[in-house]
C-alpha cells in the first residue's frame, strides 16, 4: 500500500465531504501513460452520482482546479472526471460491479486513504443530503 501523497489531498478531500459507500485509489502510472492515479468511488444511488460528481467539481473549481474533461455526470450511472494526472470514476453500485475497475487496475498499487476516515453502510442510510 502506497502512502497518500499531499498533491492529491485537494482531489480526494471533498469526495468523502459527501459520504461514498466506498473508494478506492490506485497508483497507475507504471502501468499507463494518460494518469498517474485512478479513484473508484462508489455511490449508493444514481442521484449520489450525480450530487457527489458536482460537489467535487464545485469543490475543485474553488480551489482553482479544473477538470479538463468531464462524463456521465447528468445521467447518474457512471461519471468520469478527468483531472489529467488524476481521474476519479464516480459509480452507482450495479455500475461498478459490472465494470469492475479494480479487477481491470488489479497489478496497480492501492493507496492508503485511511487518513480520510472510514464509513459504515448504517451512516450511508441515514444521510438526509442525497
Amino acid at each position: 500500500m502506497i502512502v497518500l501523497e499531499e498533491e492529491y489531498i485537494p482531489y480526494l478531500a471533498p469526495i468523502f465531504d459527501r459520504k461514498p459507500r466506498s473508494v478506492t485509489a490506485l497508483m497507475v502510472g507504471k502501468l499507463t501513460s494518460y494518469t498517474d492515479m485512478v479513484v473508484i468511488v462508489e455511490a449508493g444511488s444514481s442521484r449520489q452520482v450525480t450530487s457527489l460528481s458536482e460537489h467535487i467539481i464545485t469543490s475543485l473549481k474553488e480551489a482553482k482546479i479544473k477538470a479538463t474533461g468531464t462524463e456521465g455526470i447528468k445521467e447518474g450511472q457512471w461519471a468520469l472526471l478527468d483531472f489529467g494526472h488524476l481521474i476519479i470514476h464516480v459509480f452507482e453500485s450495479e455500475a461498478k460491479a459490472f465494470y469492475d475497475l479494480e479487477g481491470l487496475w488489479s497489478d496497480a498499487d492501492p493507496v492508503d486513504l485511511s487518513g480520510f476516515g472510514t464509513q459504515t453502510e448504517t451512516d450511508m442510510e441515514n444521510d438526509d443530503e442525497f
